[in-house]
């Protein structure tokens, strides 16, 4: 995969893994814009060691549901399960899809429960799962919409116990109206320089906090374990009765 451009190569990310999850409405062959925009950001974090994986998330049937594993509470089928193993598995998670009416597409909106489903599971220092890792957005679509999709995922993500980065998204729209989408000739959007400073700086930047965290072996385990404050250890609200 060609590079967008180079830069000095004293950073290497060769531990990394990082995921992106493409969260298009169009089912593999067909293009997806959004996958161009991926495919820029991919290319900066695979010059410099990391190892990356895309996933369209519609090429596989993801149910509804609020739990881990809707295999468990009558689905039939589920994909969810295999893909949180890939989720844990990789130190950056990027959410990308497309901007309608404003908002994140319905498979977005679908993976983001689900990772919700999976956040009271614990880890090994029995803080929430996916503590430890970072995550970041990538949107692509017309008219507006790039900074409230944003919003909501960052938000998401931070809630469900990743660290965010500054700058961690970044984003293309076209014209309003009806127009060129990211990919169409002319549209300019592989050449906006906007769009591709804020997705390298957003690459670096995961990439940086992501390394930070491997070498501190993730967030301290203090203040922040789900099985302490269940057991009653809450330093921080004395019994008054102790005193």
């Amino acid at each position: 995969m060609s590079s967008p451009g180079r830069t000095d190569d004293t950073y290497r990310f060769d531990d990394l893994r990082a995921l992106y999850l493409n969260c298009t409405l169009k089912r593999s062959p067909e293009t997806s814009n959004t996958q161009g925009l991926i495919d820029h950001s991919r290319a900066i974090m695979e010059e410099h060691g990391v190892t990356t994986e895309v996933v369209r998330a519609v090429d596989h049937d993801i149910a509804t549901g609020v739990w881990p594993d809707m295999r468990e509470h009558g689905r039939q089928t589920d994909a969810w399960p295999e893909l949180y193993e890939k989720v844990m598995a990789a130190d950056i998670l990027v959410l990308c899809g497309p901007i309608w009416l404003g908002d994140n597409s319905s498979v977005m909106k679908r993976v983001v429960e689900r990772l919700y489903a999976c956040s009271s599971i614990l880890n090994d220092k029995n803080q929430y799962a996916y503590y430890g890792r970072v995550g970041g957005c990538l949107i692509t679509g017309n008219e507006d919409g790039v900074k409230h999709c944003a919003m909501n995922l960052l938000y998401s993500l931070q809630h469900l116990g990743y660290t965010i980065p500054p700058q961690a998204d970044a984003g293309w729209i076209g014209e309003a109206g009806p127009g060129p989408s990211y990919l169409d000739p002319g549209s300019g959007g592989p050449e906006n320089d906007f769009t591709n400073r804020n997705t390298s700086f957003m690459a670096w930047n995961l990439m940086h906090l992501a390394t930070m965290l491997r070498r501190a072996n993730g967030i301290p385990a203090h203040g922040n374990q789900r099985s302490e404050w269940d057991a009653g250890c809450r330093s921080d609200y004395p019994n008054p009765e102790h005193r």
